[in-house]
């Protein structure tokens, strides 16, 4: 499985949450996929959706899903020590580690060989950290969004992109869109 297909199998269970979604091709595919006002697509910041994500769920009750990927989440290594010491039991993050740096070319990341991102989420202090196969995401992530604890996936599957146009839509309405989800009730 690759990224578009762990996205596919998980849109079913994200659509009633809070979604940020990681840059480049990550938020291209789910927005192909799926596309809801409470998905927030980003389409700058690498390395920022988990550290947004946290900050959201932190600031009201919703659950929020985090989606990121493995090259993102090494570029911002801070976010798990901060994540571990602001527990939002809200919150859910989804690293979708397919080993490279899809968006830019399937660059190999440190995930893909000998860097584990949930060792760096345990060593981290976060509590519940489950890496599973792309096969098992399903499982895990509902287990995760109906345990009322902050947890973080680590999902293994394989690298590539699917092909899925470009988000056209204005940064500014992706904006105000997913504020009125974030504020409804």
């Amino acid at each position: 499985m690759t990224r578009f297909d762990v996205l596919k199998a998980i849109a079913p269970l994200i659509r009633d949450h809070l979604v940020i979604c990681n840059i480049g091709s990550p938020s291209q595919e789910l927005h192909l996929l799926d596309d809801q006002d409470s998905n927030f697509y980003m389409l700058g910041t690498m390395g920022l959706s988990s550290s947004i994500g946290l900050g959201l769920a932190l600031a009201q009750d919703k659950t929020v899903v985090s989606i990121d990927g493995d090259g993102s989440v090494l570029t911002n290594l801070g976010t798990l020590p901060t994540i571990a010491n602001n527990v939002a039991d809200n919150f859910v993050l989804l690293v979708i580690d397919n080993g490279s740096y899809g968006s830019t070319g399937d660059q190999p990341t440190y995930a893909g060989q000998k860097t584990s991102l949930a060792a760096l989420a345990q060593a981290s202090g976060c509590e519940t950290v489950v890496e599973c196969p792309a096969e098992e995401i399903t499982d895990v992530l509902q287990t995760a969004l109906g345990s009322g604890k902050m947890t973080v996936i680590i999902c293994k599957c394989a690298s590539g992109n699917a092909t899925a146009p470009v988000i056209t839509m204005d940064p500014v309405v992706i904006r105000d869109r997913f504020m009125k989800a974030v504020a409804s009730t």
